[in-house]
């Protein structure tokens, strides 16, 4: 898989043992932090926290991406399969509610090997954490490897899509790869806890000047999934970090009230089941410190 990358969209075709892909990441993962993380969903960071594996390296490069160190700039430790195969274990024994793969995709070929070597010791489910531009071929490859699928979808429109990411067919290929989420992991399964054991989590994050945006992910999700199978995080971290490019100026702000109480109020008239935040969390203070911990 490595010496042709197809593993995401770009289908940039890298000989990723020699050279890097569209990701940034040549063959050996690359790792920044891994370490319990007690900020994600309360239905998968309800007793110690998720235990997050952030990599390095992302298919996206999003202009305003609050991991900008370890997604644009690739900061991060490589380490090899048995290396991260310990990390899931020693997060397991920490207590960790689950193995929170953070940015997983073009190391897909890497965490399964791991995977391998660890799963008659692991018994904590494991979360696929991605930005939603996937190919469903990748996905229908970690069946029976991923327990939760928490995937973003960012934008509905291509021309918002391509502008800030780079990807016109970012919905296409987001919508497809969400589908065959849901279907491989069916309906939502629970610990005695209220931990999520099985199940797939969307994530949309409210953008300043793009409500209506988000108002078409969520009619999507309404029309084409069952609150029974899916969840749906709606969140309102959006930070307005100084390296965003100028050019950009609709970005420079947060999200206001009213863009992301119009955004909340239409996923509740559409009986969406989820999660919603408060307007606290948009702020630098939940970026993890990417130091290397837990490598």
């Amino acid at each position: 898989m490595m010496n042709e990358c197809r593993l995401c969209p770009r289908n940039c075709g890298a000989d990723r043992t020699v050279t890097t892909g569209f990701c940034g990441a040549g063959a050996d993962t690359i790792v920044a932090r891994a370490s319990l993380h007690r900020w994600e969903e309360p239905c998968i960071s309800y007793k110690n926290g998720a235990g997050t594996v952030f990599f390095s390296g992302c298919n996206l490069h999003c202009c305003f991406c609050q991991n900008d160190q370890i997604s644009n700039r690739l900061f991060g430790k490589v380490i090899t399969t048995e290396e991260l195969a310990d990390i899931f274990l020693r997060l397991q024994d920490k207590g960790a509610d689950n193995i929170d793969l953070v940015t997983p995709t073009h190391f897909v070929p890497n965490i399964i090997k791991a995977l391998d070597k660890v799963k008659n010791n692991l018994s904590i489910p494991v979360v696929y954490n991605c930005g939603g531009y996937e190919l469903k071929e990748t996905i229908k490859d970690l069946n029976g490897y991923i327990d939760i699928y928490l995937p973003d979808i960012k934008y509905f429109s291509s021309e918002i899509s391509a502008m800030y990411s780079k990807a016109p067919d970012y919905f296409e290929k987001a919508s497809e790869a969400v589908a065959t989420m849901i279907k491989q992991t069916g309906k939502l399964i629970y610990n005695d806890k209220g931990g999520l054991i099985r199940g797939t989590i969307i994530r949309h994050m409210v953008l300043p000047s793009h409500r209506h945006d988000s108002m078409k992910i969520i009619d999507w999700i309404a029309e084409n999934t069952s609150p029974d199978e899916v969840l749906v995080s709606i969140m309102n971290q959006y930070t307005p970090f100084g390296f965003i490019p100028d050019k950009y100026k609709e970005l420079k702000r947060r999200v206001t009230k009213m863009e992301y109480n119009s955004v909340a109020d239409h996923a509740a008239e559409l009986g969406i089941n989820g999660f919603t935040q408060q307007k606290s969390s948009a702020s630098e203070k939940y970026v993890p410190d990417f130091d290397l911990t837990g490598i």
